[in-house]
């Protein structure tokens, strides 16, 4: 890999920011639009990202990157449920960013990003799940594919209610599968 200079990887980064927040926004994701924001020219943005979909899939690669590195730090700083509880507010948000990804990216482009998350997303719950299910918090029950699963249905979401009900539906997930004293 070829190392950038720290201006090149502070334009990329900033790139990558406003991309992503306009993602969150809508998913008519304009190129012209993210280099203005981004206080770059076009030829920096294009010389980063010489296509839309590249664009995309660095955003979305991003989100999973930073998803999958929080359950590890989470778990070493909270006790395991409330590691749950704070990972998956984190992953309210790459929800709503997937959901722009896939709206705007191409069907094989989708099918490449899912390839890139599936794994690591199902490693990052299967720690979790582990650690709370060992200190008795979790129902042995569970495992990440239930979890995979029931997330799934943040995508049912539409925008005007993202707001009011992602966090609402993954606090009734985690209700679920938390071990209660009957």
């Amino acid at each position: 890999m070829v190392k950038r200079r720290s201006d090149a990887e502070e334009n990329r980064a900033r790139i990558v920011a406003v991309a992503r927040e306009r993602l969150v926004a809508s998913d008519d994701v304009k190129m012209n639009e993210i280099a203005r924001a981004a206080g770059v020219g076009q030829g920096t943005l294009y010389r980063h990202f010489p296509t839309r979909e590249a664009l995309l899939a660095e955003v979305y690669r991003d989100d999973v990157d930073a998803l999958v590195g929080a359950a590890p730090d989470l778990l070493a700083q909270h006790p395991p449920i409330e590691a749950m509880t704070l990972w998956f507010g984190r992953v309210a948000e790459y929800a709503r960013v997937k959901r722009g990804v896939f709206a705007a990216a191409t069907d094989t482009a989708q099918r490449e990003l899912d390839g890139h998350s599936a794994g690591p997303i199902d490693k990052a719950v299967t720690a979790l799940l582990q650690a709370g299910q060992a200190a008795g918090q979790i129902r042995p029950d569970v495992d990440a594919r239930d979890m995979i699963l029931l997330m799934g249905f943040l995508t049912r979401l539409d925008d005007a209610e993202w707001d009011s009900r992602a966090h609402r539906v993954l606090d009734v997930i985690l209700a679920g599968v938390e071990v209660r004293a009957r």
